[in-house]
């Protein structure tokens, strides 16, 4: 006799994340390539080069140690906190305390989530510009607390928007979250002036701040993103994330800093406490290496991601859109064409470039309401697969259009973000 199986009841937290928008894309992408179709993938931010020999080879020497196998510690090793302290110091002229400013994490989406479940609850909201970074906005919804969303910016019209929020809701926001160079747009900030007026705003309204600072070490012609840490005063309000992941390609090893005010890290690190034993010893060995020895490996992926981004934004532009070649970030946000867009909303259309084009891009509806018409554009394959995935989108959108038409859609084509 059979049975009717128990009705199981997840947490609210589970109810109260929103539909991942992905899943369809994801799940057509799968099928054609199970299929044997070859999808060029550029939906997903994941880094396809290799890191630097140097890293590799000291991950392998530290791991024939029998004594660097057992649990680490959650906060990392003190070695490791005192590099990356230096690094700051180095590169920002920003003194940081490594033993009650600075802790390592497992990846700084894992860190990001973990500090939101340490400052938030239910009843308290954070300031997330949109579009956002999904995990800057479902972090706080799994710590239990409401997010509010701005139109994004990067100067004095966004902080604006930012007061106004705080000043007329109560209780005030606790955090306002940034994350400059932006994922995904690829908008930066021109200089620590925009973080100086952050930090005031946040001294007023009591609010702290996180700055997702993952793609600071990835720009592109000369230019140079701050940290949050350089403002006057920013240690006394909030914190900043940086990886590992994007300019040494340790994506899949998992590492990356919290780093500025003591008590919010000291928060994270209770935390961290409960729920692990941190990051594998050889890998934070590893990882001292590449922030001593490895700048000059930053500096040559930048380069690679300097022509990939020129390939697509070439090819962009080829096809009749008006692309802006972003100056940080390893994405291009590139508005679609009306035309192109035929009436249908981004994850649609991404679906259509799927089937027609056999090219898989990141629908900007999935960052956010005012996301929908722009998608994402990942600079994760070789030049050679870049070029082809342009073409392959050109003629699946201007299959059928003279070229007196592909004329006119370069000139009505929609402005990059």
């Amino acid at each position: 006799m059979s049975q009717t199986p128990s009705q199981i009841e997840v947490s609210p937290r589970i109810r109260r994340l929103p539909p991942y928008l992905f899943a369809r894309i994801n799940r057509l992408r799968d099928e054609k390539r199970r299929a044997g179709v070859d999808i060029i993938d550029l939906g997903m931010g994941n880094p396809q080069d290799a890191p630097s020999r140097t890293i590799v080879e000291k991950l392998c020497e530290s791991a024939r140690h029998l004594n660097t196998h057992g649990y680490s510690q959650s906060i990392g090793i003190p070695n490791l906190r005192r590099e990356v302290a230096k690094l700051y110091d180095r590169r920002y002229g920003v003194s940081l305390d490594p033993e009650a400013e600075v802790i390592a994490v497992l990846g700084s989406k894992e860190g990001f989530s973990h500090m939101c479940l340490a400052l938030l609850g239910p009843g308290d909201t954070a300031v997330v510009g949109d579009p956002y970074f999904p995990i800057h906005v479902y972090a706080v919804a799994l710590a239990g607390g409401n997010v509010i969303n701005v139109p994004l910016g990067a100067g004095p019209e966004f902080l604006e928007r930012v007061a106004y929020v705080a000043e007329h809701l109560y209780p005030t926001p606790k955090v306002l979250i940034l994350n400059f160079p932006h994922n995904p747009t690829a908008m930066t900030v021109d200089d620590v002036s925009f973080f100086e007026d952050a930090v005031a705003l946040a001294r007023r309204c009591g609010m702290m701040i996180i700055h997702d600072f993952a793609y600071g070490r990835t720009c592109f012609d000369g230019y140079e993103a701050p940290s949050f840490l350089q403002a006057e005063g920013a240690k006394d309000v909030g914190v900043e994330f940086l990886t590992m992941s994007k300019p040494y390609n340790m994506a899949g090893w998992r590492i990356g800093f919290c780093v500025g005010n003591a008590e919010m890290i000291r928060a994270l690190a209770t935390i961290k406490g409960y729920y692990d034993y941190g990051i594998f010893t050889p890998i934070q060995v590893a990882s001292i290496i590449a922030l001593r020895e490895c700048a000059q490996d930053i500096d040559a992926q930048a380069g690679v991601y300097t022509r990939r981004r020129d390939v697509v934004v070439e090819g962009l532009r080829r096809a009749g859109w008006r692309v802006d070649a972003p100056r940080a970030s390893m994405f291009v946000w590139a508005r679609v064409c009306d035309e192109h867009l035929a009436g249908q909303g981004t994850i649609d259309f991404a679906m259509r470039m799927l089937e027609e084009a056999e090219v898989a891009l990141a629908p900007g509806r999935a960052f956010g309401e005012n996301g929908e018409g722009y998608v994402r554009i990942a600079l994760v394959e070789n030049e050679h697969r870049l070029r082809q995935a342009m073409r392959q989108l050109n003629r699946a959108l201007n299959k059928g259009i003279t070229a007196p038409s592909a004329t006119k859609l370069k000139r009505k084509g929609g402005q990059g973000g």
